[in-house]
C-alpha cells in the first residue's frame, strides 16, 4: 500500500506505541523519519540485542531512517526543529510540556500538520506528570484483574498489549485526521491527545461497562471456557459462547451427567459454581493428550484450540501456508522471524542504525 506516499513523517517517539504508529505509517508509503538522543530509543536496550539493535526496536521501527540528535544542545534542537517544520505527521512522546519546551510542540509543525502527543496519562489531568509502562496502564485500567492466575493474584499480559492496541489507536486518530485534513480547504494544525491509560481501558470496554452498570466487579464470562491440561503435558483452550454448548462439551468429555446439573443450567449459574465444576473437568481432559481433544471438540463445532508457543506457531503449516511469517534481513541480527501486518502485510526494510541518515537528513 501506497497511500501515504510523498507524506513526511516526524516520529519522536520511543517504545512501542508511537514508534508503531510510526511504522504504520511506513507500512502505508509515507517516509518516516525516527528522531533518536545519543543514546538512542530506550527499546534499543531490551529483548535480544547485538550493536545497538534489539528485537523490540526491529519489531516496531521498520521502514524507517534514523536521525540521532542531541536535544541538550542548542545546534541538535535547531536541526530537530527544522525537521519538525517540513512534518505532515508530527509524533512525540515526551513527558507533558517537554516537546513544547523543545520547540517540537505542534506550534513549531507545519500549519496543517496532524501532531500526535502519546503519554502515559495524558497531556492534562492530576496524574499527566506520572510515569507509565505497558504494566502501570494494565494495572490502572483493571486489566490485570481480569488475568487472574492460578495464584488468585491479578497478572500482568505477557505480551504489550497496552502499548500495541494504544499505537493502533493513535494510528486510526491520525488516518482520520489526515483524511478530514484533504476535505478541509483551510489549513489548520490537528492536535491528537493518545494515552496508554485510556488506550488500555478502551480494550477492555465491555468490562468497564459492565462494571459501572453493575457497581460491582463483571461477571465471569463463559464459564468453564479457559485453558485445560492434556495428559501430555499441553494445553488445551474451550470457550463458548451459547448455553447449549456446554452440553455437548459434557457429552465429548464423557461427562454427561454434569448437563443434567442445575449448578450448572447457565453460564450465570457456572460462574456462580465454578469450584466444583472446574475440579470435574480439569480431571477428564487430563485422560488424553492434546490432539484427540482437539479433535474431538472441533468436530463437534466447538470453540477449541491447542495452546501454542511462538515457536509452534511459527512452524504451523497454516501460518506457512497464508504467509503469515516472514523473515526480515536485519544486518546487525540476521534473519529475523516477524509476523506480517494485518491487512497491510507490507515487509519493510530492516529497522534502521542508529543516526544512519544524519549526513542525509542533516545535508538536506
Amino acid at each position: 500500500m501506497q497511500a501515504y506516499q510523498g507524506l513526511f513523517v516526524l516520529d519522536a517517539g520511543q517504545g512501542v506505541a508511537g514508534p508503531y504508529c510510526g511504522m504504520l505509517l511506513a507500512a502505508c508509503g509515507a517516509d518516516v523519519v525516527k528522531l533518536e538522543p545519543p543514546e538512542g530509543d530506550w527499546s534499543r536496550g531490551l529483548t535480544t540485542r547485538q550493536d545497538r539493535q534489539s528485537v523490540l526496536h526491529v519489531s516496531f521501527n521498520r521502514g524507517k531512517r534514523s536521525v540521532m540528535l542531541d536535544l541538550k544542545t542548542e545546534a541538535g534542537r535547531v536541526a530537530a526543529q527544522r525537521l519538525a517544520a517540513q512534518a505532515d505527521v508530527l509524533i512525540e512522546s515526551f513527558r507533558p510540556g517537554v516537546a513544547a519546551r523543545l520547540g517540537l510542540g505542534p506550534e513549531s509543525a507545519k500549519p496543517d500538520a496532524v501532531c500526535l502527543s502519546i503519554s502515559g496519562f495524558g497531556q492534562a489531568g492530576p496524574y499527566a506528570e506520572r510515569p507509565c509502562t505497558d504494566s502501570v496502564a494494565q494495572a490502572f485500567s483493571g486489566l490485570a484483574t481480569l488475568n487472574e492466575g492460578l495464584d488468585g493474584a491479578p497478572h500482568k499480559v505477557g505480551a504489550l498489549v497496552s502499548d500495541v492496541f494504544t499505537g493502533l489507536s493513535a494510528f486510526a486518530a491520525v488516518q482520520a485526521a489526515l483524511a478530514e485534513r484533504a476535505r478541509d480547504a483551510a489549513p489548520r494544525r490537528r492536535v491528537l491527545d493518545v494515552s496508554l491509560m485510556a488506550g488500555t481501558a478502551a480494550l477492555i470496554a465491555p468490562q468497564i461497562a459492565e462494571a459501572g452498570l453493575l457497581g460491582q466487579a463483571p461477571a465471569l464470562l463463559n464459564v468453564p471456557a479457559g485453558s485445560y491440561r492434556a495428559a501430555c503435558g499441553g494445553w488445551v483452550m474451550v470457550t463458548l459462547v451459547r448455553d447449549p454448548e456446554f452440553v455437548t462439551l459434557c457429552r465429548v468429555l464423557g461427562l454427561p451427567p454434569l448437563a443434567e446439573d442445575a449448578r450448572f443450567a447457565s453460564f450465570a449459574a457456572r460462574a456462580a459454581h465454578r469450584g466444583a465444576l472446574l475440579p470435574l473437568l480439569r480431571e477428564a481432559f487430563a485422560q488424553q493428550d492434546v490432539a484427540h481433544w482437539v479433535r474431538a471438540l472441533q468436530a463437534e463445532r466447538l470453540l477449541a484450540e491447542r495452546v501454542n508457543t511462538p515457536i509452534d506457531w511459527l512452524a504451523d503449516p497454516h501460518v506457512r501456508a497464508v504467509g503469515a511469517a516472514g523473515m526480515v534481513a536485519q544486518p546487525e541480527l540476521g534473519q529475523v522471524p516477524m509476523p506480517a501486518l494485518p491487512g497491510v502485510g507490507a515487509w519493510l526494510p530492516p529497522a534502521p542504525a542508529l543516526g544512519a541518515h544524519n549526513a542525509e537528513l542533516l545535508g538536506q
